[in-house]
């Protein structure tokens, strides 16, 4: 049954049995316009109708198959329903196999009348949101992926704008999988240090005996192992930008050098005391609100203040739902590329999870969602909800409280598995078991992996 009334626009010119399907769709819930003629009935119906047409078959001058075909040429997806005596049936199963959607033979229960048109709104439903999930895709600048009509994304689209072509800093807050990269590479694109190298480093991903020579480099023989010399990540981005995500990782003595590098716009390479200037712009990333003392922990204050001269922050996908059907419809149209693969009609239960899912992976969640959508390997026996809650037994509600814990730490936790074992308490084979239980992709929630 469809969540809200859809129209039905109801064609015959019998006056009385006319009035009489209209008063049992109304009693149904559905909103009726009632047509006594196909001329009528035609001048009616708006483009990309969202609802079902219902004709008898039998009308003077234009007919009901013929109001059939005329609708088939201006939109061939158009459910319609005939309603035929007897002695038509054979034409009304010729236009079955022509596309119509139905056929009633007279005279017809109450139960079939509505369960045909029911059925019929579902599936015109359905094929609207495929034609606007297209049609966004087909909008959709390949190279500018950060999707969304929400207030909140194109305030921050006009923020991205007025400050990407300032050498300012910027800090960028965002969860696991929000799009933090997106953002750093947009303000690096939409600039004028556009033609300068982009240059990004996970500080979190980064052993501490590592993540120094990455960021400052070093000289032949600075440290073991140091065979030649290395050009660190601060200056190979001077003259463009630099792009430090899960800068809460970053070790706390890494932590004094970069404010160094900051305040001084220089850069000293491990094994030398050549002082070498750069021309950089920072933007970090940290799904911790560093500005809160508490989540702060051992980030220093002054580094924080330092970078934190413009703060962008991304608002999470379920703060924003209006926006998954555009990210949707994008991810699939790229992922039927990159597989050479068709786009799959939604299905029913496919767009019921798009709209009831919470996304606690982000954009990234959703891409990975789409990418086996396209391979036809979403499997959402485990996942989809229900929209009556008291429909559920109790072991379903345990079994779907139990999987949300699971994504919610996997999703706080970067995708992790140790930690996030460590923060559920059980064993390695118990977590692999409950992610296969529940259909979790572990990956979705990984920290490295890329939004889109």
């Amino acid at each position: 049954m469809l969540d809200t009334p859809f129209p039905v626009l109801l064609v015959d010119d019998d006056v009385d049995l006319l009035k009489a399907t209209r008063q049992t769709l109304d009693l149904a819930g559905l909103e009726v316009t009632a047509c006594s003629s196909a001329e009528e009935a035609l001048a009616a119906l708006p483009a990309d109708f969202p609802g079902v047409v219902v004709s008898d078959i039998r009308m003077p001058r234009v007919d009901g198959l013929e109001l059939f075909r005329r609708i088939q040429a201006r939109d061939a997806e158009l459910p319609v329903i005939l309603m035929t005596g007897h002695g038509d049936v054979p034409m009304a199963v010729a236009a079955l196999k022509d596309g119509a959607h139905d056929f009633i033979a007279k005279p017809f229960s109450t139960e079939r009348l509505v369960h045909s048109v029911r059925k019929a709104g579902e599936a015109r439903r359905l094929q609207l949101e495929n034609r606007a999930l297209r049609a966004s895709a087909s909008m959709v600048d390949d190279g500018m992926p950060l999707l969304g009509q929400t207030p909140a994304m194109e305030r921050l689209r006009h923020t991205l704008r007025q400050i990407a072509d300032t050498d300012v800093d910027v800090l960028v807050l965002g969860e696991t999988g929000s799009g933090k990269e997106v953002v750093a590479n947009l303000l690096h694109r939409w600039g004028k240090r556009a033609r300068g190298a982009f240059v990004a480093l996970n500080c979190g991903a980064l052993p501490e005996n590592v993540i120094e020579s990455e960021l400052f480099g070093h000289e032949a023989g600075a440290f073991t192992g140091a065979q030649k010399r290395r050009i660190g990540r601060i200056e190979h981005s001077s003259g463009g930008t630099l792009f430090l995500d899960e800068i809460e990782s970053m070790p706390l003595a890494t932590q004094v050098k970069m404010l160094r590098v900051l305040e001084m716009r220089e850069v000293t390479p491990l094994g030398t005391n050549e002082i070498r200037p750069v021309d950089l712009r920072v933007v970090a990333a940290t799904k911790v609100d560093l500005g809160s003392p508490s989540l702060r922990q051992s980030f220093r204050e002054d580094l924080y203040y330092r970078l934190n001269v413009v703060t962008l922050a991304i608002p999470p996908l379920r703060e924003r739902r209006d926006d998954v059907p555009v990210l949707f419809g994008f991810f699939t149209e790229r992922a039927a590329r990159r597989f050479g693969r068709p786009v799959p009609p939604l299905s029913a239960s496919v767009s019921r999870y798009l709209k009831t899912h919470d996304w606690p992976g982000n954009v990234r969640e959703l891409s990975h969602f789409a990418e086996r959508f396209v391979l036809g390997l979403s499997d959402l026996s485990a996942g989809l909800r229900q929209s009556d809650e008291t429909l559920l037994t109790l072991p379903e509600r345990v079994e779907r409280f139990e999987a949300d814990i699971i994504r919610a730490t996997l999703a706080e936790h970067g995708g992790d598995v140790r930690r996030t074992i460590e923060a559920l308490g059980i064993p390695r084979k118990t977590f692999y078991d409950k992610l296969q239980r529940h259909g979790i992709v572990r990956g979705d929630f990984e920290e490295g992996a890329r939004s889109g």
